[in-house]
């Protein structure tokens, strides 16, 4: 009789054991779900309206979440200035959110892609012809938002212009609508959707003068390799299935989009 409580007793630490192993990640993946940043602000990319999800970024991350068996997405908000803290926080399993690969991004997450090559330019209202491109920028008002790399660019291109950064890119919609900015500056994804937005039909445009190269990649936590592995094997599957293209057109087509040069891209190796 003991041997056969002592038994009892091992296995009951056993399951209590594995139990615990299968909690570690509660953070990102908890009762079928799967944690996962995208913007909430940003038409044919990442939009939040109501309780749905939609954009090019939100049918990849779920595509991602279902190849990979990793449970229903539970979209978590990723600020621009935030990414990074909540890769490394494990408040998510990853993040596909117009998030630009760079060097010193990388120095504090791991990346699979690029998905997508986007280009920065600039968003003006219909009626002002004065802003023909980043050059004309000198003296002007722009609106950018904290912690992405299109101020940084433009700083860079336009010591004179009078940077403007708001939390959200709809700040800066609503900044450039109210003639409290001049331009807005993003990459020609994000600003052809809002340019198509039913409210702005009309009232805004495209410069259409790129001056960056943007290379989209789905943030992960640094040095896992082998999540980096299968993130890339599931993104190459995307692109070769047809359903990236699909994304592409539903999503960016109806705003007069057309994916740029270098489309769509070929994954980079893990590291």
């Amino acid at each position: 009789m003991k041997l056969g409580r002592i038994s009892v007793a091992t296995i009951a630490v056993g399951v209590a054991l594995g139990l615990a192993a299968c909690g570690g990640g509660a953070s990102t993946a908890t009762g079928g779900t799967v944690k996962i940043g995208i913007k909430f602000d940003q038409p044919g990319l990442g939009l939040k309206s109501g309780a749905d999800y939609t954009g090019m970024d939100v049918d990849l991350a779920k595509y991602l979440a279902k190849e990979l068996s990793l449970g229903t997405p539970e979209f978590v908000e990723a600020v621009s200035a935030q990414r990074e803290t909540l890769i490394q926080t494990d408040q998510v399993k990853f993040i596909v959110g117009t998030y630009s690969i760079t060097d010193a991004r990388k120095e504090k997450v791991s990346f699979a892609g690029p998905y997508f090559i986007a280009g920065q330019d600039l968003l003006v209202r219909a009626d002002d012809n004065s802003i023909t491109g980043v050059e004309s920028l000198n003296g002007k008002k722009l609106c950018s938002v904290k912690g992405s790399t299109s101020a940084a660019n433009v700083q860079k291109a336009v010591p004179g212009v009078n940077l403007q950064e708001y939390g959200t890119y709809t700040l800066c919609v609503d900044a450039l609508k109210a003639k409290n900015v001049d331009a807005l500056t993003t990459d020609d994804t994000i600003l052809a959707g809002y340019a198509a937005q039913e409210a702005n039909k009309g009232l805004m445009k495209v410069v259409g003068k790129t001056f960056s190269k943007e290379s989209y990649g789905v943030g992960l936590k640094k040095g896992d390799t082998a999540f980096c592995q299968k993130v890339t094997d599931a993104i190459n599957k995307y692109v070769s299935s047809g359903e990236w293209q699909k994304a592409v057109d539903k999503n960016l087509g109806p705003a007069g989009y057309k994916a740029g040069a270098g489309n769509p891209p070929t994954p980079a190796p893990c590291s």
